[in-house]
C-alpha cells in the first residue's frame, strides 16, 4: 500500500468519503452512494488512517461506527471544507467584482417587507452574492458597521464623517404615544405630562449595542420598564397592555385605525426622527458589485420611504 502524507490524505474526496461511510453506517453502501467499488473506498480509507496512523471507524460491530478520532476528523475536517469554499468564494470575488457575502444590518424601525421585497429583486439577478441580513436596534445598527460586522446599515442616526463610513438621508418616521384601549391612560382627555407617564410601565426595545448599557428614550428614572428584543414584540406588548411608550406611526396606524390602539396627546411633542442609511467603502476599485446594487435602490425615494413605511404589506 503506497503511504500518503497527512497533508495529502486529508483531501476534500477523501473527506466526503469518510462523512459517506460514518452516515450510512457501512464501507458497501457508502460505495453505491459514491458510485464506487466497496473494494476500493475501503483501501482509500485505510490510506487515510495510515497517513494519519489512527483508527477512524470501530470495525468490531457490523456497523461501521467513527471511533473519537474519526468523529475528530470529520468536525475538523469540515473546518478545513468551509475555508477552501470561502478561498473560492473570495477568487470569484477577485475575477467578477461581486462580494461573496453581503452583510446588511437594520434596525428595528425599518419595515421587513420591503427588505426582503429588495432581496427578492436582487437574488433574481442570479449574481453569486450571499445576503446576511442583522436585526439591529438603536446605537446597535451603526455599531455593526463601525465594527466591520455589516457592510450596509439601515435606519441609523445621521453620524459625523468618518472615514471610510458614508451616508445618506433615508427618511423621517413620526412616533406617537400609544396604549390599549383598556390601559388607565386610554381614559385621559388631557396632555400626559412625564411625571404621568411614569406611573406606569414603559415598553422599551434593548439596544443591540455590544458595548455598555445603549441607549434608553422617553424613560422617567425609576420607571417600570419591559424590555424586548423588536419593534414588533414592543407592538404585541403594548396591544396587550403590558406597557406604554412611543411606536413608530406606520407601524401604530392600522392597528389605531381599528381601535386596538389608542394615541393620547403628550405635554412633549411627538417625536419625529431623521434616519439615515450607511455603507463601507470597498477597498477594491473594481469591488463592491453587490453593495452598489443596493445604494442604486436606495436612492428611490419610493424605495426609502417604503423602507420605513411599509410594515403592513403582505
Amino acid at each position: 500500500m503506497t503511504q500518503q502524507n497527512p497533508r495529502s490524505a486529508l483531501s476534500p474526496d477523501n473527506l466526503g468519503l469518510i462523512e459517506a461511510v460514518a452516515r450510512l453506517g457501512s464501507m458497501a453502501a457508502a460505495a453505491r452512494e459514491l458510485g464506487m467499488v466497496p473494494s476500493a473506498l475501503t483501501y482509500r480509507v485505510r490510506q487515510v488512517e495510515d497517513a494519519l496512523d489512527v483508527l477512524l471507524f470501530d470495525r468490531s460491530s457490523r456497523r461501521a461506527r467513527l471511533t473519537p478520532a474519526g468523529a475528530e476528523l470529520l468536525r475538523s475536517g469540515q473546518h478545513l471544507l468551509d475555508e477552501l469554499d470561502a478561498v473560492a468564494q473570495r477568487v470569484k470575488r477577485v475575477a467578477t467584482g461581486w462580494e461573496p457575502l453581503l452583510t446588511i444590518a437594520a434596525d428595528a424601525i425599518i419595515a421587513r417587507a420591503t427588505l426582503f421585497e429588495l432581496c427578492e429583486a436582487f437574488y433574481a439577478e442570479g449574481v453569486p452574492t450571499r445576503i446576511k441580513l442583522r436585526a439591529e436596534t438603536l446605537s446597535g445598527t451603526l455599531e455593526a458597521l463601525q465594527r466591520g460586522q455589516a457592510d450596509l446599515a439601515l435606519g441609523v442616526v445621521p453620524l459625523p464623517s468618518q472615514g471610510e463610513l458614508q451616508q445618506a438621508p433615508l427618511g423621517e418616521v413620526a412616533f406617537v404615544f400609544a396604549v390599549a384601549p383598556h390601559h388607565p391612560l386610554a381614559a385621559t382627555t388631557h396632555k400626559l405630562s412625564d411625571a404621568e407617564r411614569a406611573q406606569y410601565r414603559s415598553v422599551a426595545v434593548s439596544d443591540s449595542t455590544q458595548r455598555g448599557q445603549g441607549l434608553t428614550y422617553n424613560l422617567a428614572p425609576g420607571q417600570d420598564l419591559l424590555t424586548v428584543p423588536t419593534m414588533q414584540h414592543k407592538l404585541e406588548a403594548q396591544l396587550r397592555g403590558l406597557g406604554v411608550g412611543f411606536l413608530p406611526l406606520p407601524l401604530a396606524q392600522p392597528y389605531i385605525d381599528t381601535g386596538r390602539l389608542v394615541v393620547k396627546p403628550v405635554q412633549n411633542p411627538n417625536r419625529v426622527v431623521r434616519v439615515h442609511y450607511a455603507w463601507r467603502q470597498p477597498r477594491e476599485a473594481d469591488g463592491g458589485r453587490a453593495l452598489r446594487w443596493w445604494l442604486a435602490r436606495l436612492q428611490s425615494p419610493t424605495t426609502r420611504a417604503a423602507l420605513l413605511n411599509n410594515h403592513h404589506q403582505a
